[in-house]
């Protein structure tokens, strides 16, 4: 069991801890070790200038300061990188709820000095679920709003399974020590951040939830304000439950029964059983990752149900192949004729994703491989369809022989999610993104049938499936619904590698939605093509395609640079662009991590 330690002062009991740990006598019992409140210092919203962090022996970087504090403790106390991505997602789930936690899922890298392990969590449809799932009864596609908030859009959750079996292989520390940081912060409280305060204070359909108002919501139904000591006894009752009798106690219990009573009480009903929760856990989340060579590095991935990795390495590959323009980095921005190749790549691998990604254990890969579609000559194919203009709208490739009967699945909205960067004293290195979908995902919450006030959000990840089954002429879409299949995802947690030595040199990855894909590309690109380091290289602005108009983040671009593009005939929109970018690079005399300035996120290490 973790032992609390109970602190005179946050701060005092903070630098007791490191002493005890330091000096090497946290406890006379070998396999205790200590827990702290940290300090929670106020964090702005909007964009905070970030400083990169230099360590020489382990790094923790996590999208809320308390949880990056969490994993940060257990790696002091001996745990590996992945006992350290344990504790870091039990407090996120409290404290960033609106991106991720035990209700949704996660995709987990993790190179333990000779193999890159990759593990799926990703979560699945029920088994009663068929391609009709979102549509109504007049057979019309649900408004994609009434869909995510509704017990239809809720898949089983995979978080805590897969955490499980990464802990039984790579897990130093006992599970239940992992559950402590949350627990405790659960029972005695944390307080509000401006930006859970901001996203909790924009949310409409989140108040109507009976669980989620009482909890973040006061008797006029304001959100809670900056501050306010939030504590979670629900969350705090089933983490103890899961810590100490292993995943049955989310799988096979009141909490999987509490799981399907919201779903299935909800006004717009999901066809989830306990039954679809009982067995998620018979599977064996272990996976193949994809590991492809750019430049002088290999970069690994996750395979289908992600798009992330094919699709980044896609745009990596078919940059290499057009001819090289300047990149000026005097006023911190590319060229605009780096970023038109850049688009139109972009918009080429899109087609692609959106023809033929879809969970790899019902569709087949084109030419029998997902690498076909990451293959040189395939890319260079692809690349010299690159012109001097704006190809507008881009169609799909044929990597085999024969063309797959397929649909082409329209864009969907896709965002929240949160992603965690670790490396521990051994050099075990961590890249795991993790989400519930949405801002909030459902919008539905669940006790765990505890009874107690709180409790966690489920997802509303079913929605990252094509909602039309099949296209206007039939062909089905590969990312359709089916019963037990895992919806495509963005998710783009990535290890870097020196393709020679085989060495270590990076994890990275973000949240975004679909951007995801784009924002962890501009960081390896940031990195690796530019020679930046991991935080200048998360500074730089944001920008995306998805094969049609252009985003590009707000107030970073200059007017002759947007103008630029659209005499090569780019759509242009600026706005919002809200990346998550945790980043952490291997040095010659240790690492450097870095954290993206437009949200919470912080490194710690030593």
């Amino acid at each position: 069991m973790l032992k609390l330690l109970r602190p005179l002062s946050v701060i005092s009991s903070f630098l007791i801890f490191s002493f005890l740990l330091i000096s090497g006598c946290e406890s006379a019992d070998d396999n205790q070790v200590s827990y702290s409140i940290p300090e929670q210092p106020e964090m702005s919203t909007g964009y905070t200038e970030k400083p990169g962090w230099v360590t020489n022996e382990f790094a923790v970087a996590a999208a809320n300061p308390l949880a990056t504090d969490a994993g940060y403790q257990i790696i002091q106390a001996g745990g590996s990188a992945v006992d350290a991505a344990i504790a870091v997602q039990m407090v996120l789930t409290l404290v960033e709820p609106q991106s991720s936690g035990i209700g949704g899922g996660a995709f987990l890298l993790n190179w333990d000095g000779e193999q890159v392990y990759a593990y799926n969590g990703r979560e699945s449809a029920p088994a009663a679920a068929n391609e009709n799932h979102f549509l109504d009864e007049n057979g019309e596609t649900m408004p994609y709003r009434d869909a995510v908030r509704s017990g239809k859009s809720v898949g089983v959750p995979g978080t805590i399974a897969m955490l499980k079996q990464a802990h039984e292989r790579h897990g130093v520390l006992p599970w239940q020590d992992l559950f402590t940081p949350a627990i405790t912060l659960a029972e005695n409280g944390f307080k509000i951040s401006p930006r859970l305060n901001q996203l909790l204070a924009g949310e409409e359909a989140f108040r109507s939830d009976e669980i989620a108002s009482r909890l973040y919501y006061d008797e006029n139904n304001e959100a809670r304000p900056v501050g306010y000591e939030l504590k979670n006894p629900a969350l705090a009752e089933i983490l103890r439950l899961v810590a100490n009798q292993g995943i049955d106690a989310f799988y096979q219990s009141e909490v999987a029964e509490d799981i399907v009573k919201r779903i299935q009480s909800h006004e717009r009903p999901g066809n989830m059983t306990v039954a679809d929760i009982n067995n998620y856990p018979a599977q064996d989340f272990e996976t193949r990752a994809l590991c492809n060579d750019w430049k002088s590095y290999n970069i690994c991935g996750f395979p289908p149900p992600s798009s992330g990795h094919i699709a980044i390495m896609q745009m990596l590959g078919i940059i290499e192949q057009v001819e090289s323009v300047e990149v000026d980095f005097e006023n911190g921005l590319m060229t605009a004729e780096w970023m038109h190749n850049y688009l139109e790549a972009a918009k080429l691998a899109f087609a692609d994703r959106a023809k033929y990604i879809g969970d790899w254990d019902f569709v087949d890969a084109p030419a029998g491989d997902w690498n076909s579609l990451m293959e040189p000559s395939y890319l260079a194919e692809r690349a010299d369809l690159i012109g001097d203009q704006s190809m507008g709208t881009a169609e799909p490739g044929n990597p085999g022989e024969t063309q797959a009967v397929l649909g082409v699945q329209p864009y969907q909205p896709e965002s929240g999610t949160s992603h965690v960067s670790i490396v521990d004293r051994d050099g075990n290195m961590v890249s795991m993104t993790t989400t519930i979908e949405n801002g909030f995902g459902s919008r539905v919450m669940s006790d765990g049938g505890t009874g107690l006030p709180g409790g966690f959000i489920l997802n509303n990840e079913l929605t990252d499936f094509s909602l039309t089954p099949v296209d206007e002429d039939g062909n089905p879409m590969a990312n359709r619904v089916e019963p037990n299949k895992r919806p495509r995802s963005s998710m783009s947690p990535s290890l870097v590698f020196n393709r020679e030595s085989g060495n270590a040199l990076a994890s990275v990855g973000s949240p975004g939605g679909a951007a995801i894909i784009h924002y962890t590309a501009k960081a390896i690109i940031g990195m690796y093509e530019w020679d930046l380091n991991a935080q200048n290289a998360i500074n730089l602005p944001n920008f995306a395609n998805f094969n049609g108009a252009t985003a590009l983040e707000e107030n970073r671009f200059s007017s002759e640079f947007i103008e630029s593009l659209r005499e090569m005939g780019h759509e242009i929109r600026t706005q919002s662009m809200t990346s998550g970018i945790q980043a952490i690079q291997v040095t010659e005399d240790g690492y450097f991590g870095g954290a993206d300035p437009r949200r919470e996120g912080v490194v710690m290490g030593q």
